[in-house]
């Protein structure tokens, strides 16, 4: 595996998820295959879980991490070409990027939606320009549009707890004061689409999933409707998508007090299967979900977060297996 963006490029979903639940049984049983071995983890923006649990990961596997935090640190890169280099970046990803590769085997990015073109945003300028120049493997630790890690550590956990054969999954917008990108439910609804889930998606109109992942999906502008009969309940909050309104793209469309009815309570919790709560974390309480859903004993919002360094042990063995 060279480049870990979606779905497809892990391979038949069900070997995958065979190979997560064995190395869950022991993790460090391939630690002898990364010896030698270094994987750089570069961030162009935050991180806690994906952080932690990919250094975890590529640990267990034997590999050196080396972590770099663009923009603290390391110099102010330019990403666009054609730009006279005056200003107060002093390198240009051109150069950063081969030379991040002569000192690894293999690269994980984390790049988020800049909600200044949605076209560049989707065509993922950024993470395709180290894929084009590094000479390395590449992996989306979250990029503009995709979450993959994450996604895949959720599916192994409804796999986990799953009391149906084809249980439902529901994934819920829910309110939040800023403008959030659509990686995580769009990588969500990619992964699910494949899965041997029955799949609905519900929004308020106007934030609509880009068809190339939410595809032909059940949507339900109805939440309580959505969540009936549910096993599983995927909270998340995203911005304008720009698929219905293309000018209001990364934009909250409307004042989140006029939504926090969206809020995941017991009054929605209370018409599904007895449904485990989801949600990829960092989580505002009592905006996304309330505190008695949150710490119900149904919440599986930490071992969902656990799986994360199963997920990408799965990936980086696949990738050092490529080398």
């Amino acid at each position: 595996m060279k480049v870990f963006q979606h779905v497809s490029d892990i391979g038949p979903l069900d070997e995958a998820l065979k190979e997560a639940f064995n190395i869950k049984q022991d993790r460090y049983q391939y630690e002898r295959l990364g010896r030698h071995k270094t994987a750089m983890l570069i961030f162009f923006n935050n991180s806690l879980r994906t952080r932690l649990s990919t250094q975890k990961a590529a640990m267990n596997l034997g590999m050196n991490v080396i972590v770099l935090d663009v923009n603290q640190g390391a110099w102010k890169l330019e990403t666009e070409r054609g730009v006279i280099m005056d200003g107060d970046k002093s390198e240009h990803l051109l150069e950063a990027i081969p030379v991040m590769g002569s000192y690894c085997d293999i690269i994980g990015v984390r790049s988020f939606a800049r909600f200044e073109n949605r076209q560049d945003d989707y065509e993922e300028i950024i993470l395709q320009q180290f894929i084009k120049y590094s000479g390395r493997p590449v992996f989306f630790m979250e990029s503009a549009t995709v979450h993959p890690l994450q996604a895949f550590a959720d599916l192994i956990t409804i796999e986990e707890y799953k009391k149906t054969e084809r249980p439902k999954v529901v994934m819920t917008w829910a309110p939040h004061p800023r403008a959030l990108p659509q990686a995580v439910p769009n990588s969500f609804a990619e992964w699910m689409r494949v899965a041997d889930v029955e799949f609905v998606v519900t929004h308020p109109e106007g934030y609509e999933l880009d068809p190339q992942f939410v595809g032909d999906a059940r949507v339900e502008y109805d939440q309580m409707k959505a969540f009936e009969g549910a096993d599983f309940v995927y909270a998340k909050n995203w911005s304008c998508p720009g698929v219905t309104l293309p000018d209001r793209y990364g934009q909250v469309l409307d004042d989140y007090h006029k939504w926090m009815d969206w809020t995941v309570s017991d009054r929605q919790m209370a018409v599904t299967n007895n449904a485990h709560f989801m949600h990829c974390l960092p989580v505002r309480r009592n905006m996304i979900v309330t505190d008695d859903v949150i710490e119900a004993p149904t919440s599986l919002v930490i071992p969902e977060a656990a799986n994360r360094e199963i997920s990408a042990i799965v990936v980086l063995k696949k990738m050092l297996e490529s080398l």
